[in-house]
């Protein structure tokens, strides 16, 4: 893996909107907040963009618009405003050989998954499940620290939990290997293509938002069926923000988890404040991880 630098107070951050247009806040707005904290700030053109009403722009102006940002000497950090729906539409329009050449930090979720996946597979880059740039104003202290304590660790990195929350252990067990994956819908998009997430003796983290509690079962299963859960060495899910029931007598998330899990036999954690929320845990992915189902301990290591 090609581990990006850290980033410093002054660095630059580049922004861009790889998938939906901004909602909510402008990015005049975002750019105020970051110098505010001390750094600079480019901005990329798919920021100001608006097509079809939930894409950023065209296939084909965000793709160069994510090129040359890592093309960008100056840009130290890539930093996406939102996720929606898109990234998958211009996983073909990238030339994938500027960010193997130009590795940087990238950092986004949900949508961002797709590109999450690309670079850790293809062009050997990790990169961050970390909060969105368009939810700056409601970043609280532990959702910055947990940021910037992923960018900058040396060696290892504690994956912990707000103070008040736990990992729940689902299946015990300790197990290593990268850490990949993302959103649940983003994962199984990628079932069939060239762009397929790679499991094998690997750790797979999953979240998602606003999904019935059946078609997170659905998915799952998908997922289980094409080997996923069988090739990997252990399992993390995160949150699962507002994936509600479709009836009042259907089964609970929980138990949805610990099914698959049961049929898995993997090392598993849960309750992971990572995806949809806030306090949110940002989480390296394509790093080697070690995991301790028994002890509740995450711990990424370069």
């Amino acid at each position: 893996m090609k581990y990006p630098k850290s980033l410093r107070i002054s660095d630059t951050i580049g922004l861009i909107a790889p998938a939906g247009p901004l909602r909510d806040i402008e990015v005049k707005e975002i750019k105020y907040e970051l110098n505010r904290r001390g750094f600079k700030v480019k901005i990329g053109n798919s920021c100001y963009l608006n097509y079809k009403g939930y894409l950023s722009g065209k296939d084909i102006d965000r793709a160069r618009d994510l090129e040359n940002m890592f093309l960008d000497k100056d840009v130290d950090a890539i930093f996406c405003v939102r996720g929606g729906y898109g990234t998958t539409r211009i996983l073909d329009l990238i030339d994938l050989n500027i960010i193997r050449d130009n590795p940087k930090i990238f950092v986004g979720f949900s949508d961002i998954t797709a590109l999450h996946i690309v670079m850790n597979q293809c062009c050997n880059l990790p990169t961050y499940h970390g909060i969105m740039a368009s939810s700056i104003k409601k970043w609280d202290e532990f959702s910055y620290e947990s940021l910037l304590k992923a960018l900058n660790f040396e060696k290892e990195l504690l994956i912990e939990n707000p103070h008040n929350e736990k990992t729940i252990s689902l299946y015990g067990g300790c197990c290593e290997g990268e850490i990949i994956g993302g959103n649940l819908s983003l994962l199984v998009s990628t079932l069939g293509t060239k762009y397929e997430i790679n499991t094998n003796n690997k750790i797979i983290f999953i979240e998602e938002i606003g999904e019935y509690t059946y078609k997170i079962d659905k998915m799952l299963n998908h997922l289980y069926m094409a080997g996923k859960f069988a090739d990997c060495k252990g399992i993390i899910f995160g949150e699962f923000t507002s994936c509600n029931k479709s009836f009042k007598h259907d089964d609970e998330i929980i138990n949805i988890l610990k099914e698959i899990v049961y049929k898995s036999k993997k090392p598993t954690l849960c309750n992971l404040k990572s995806g949809h929320c806030m306090p949110m845990v940002t989480l390296p992915m394509g790093f080697n991880c070690y995991m301790d189902s028994n002890n509740n301990i995450i711990k990424i290591i370069k």
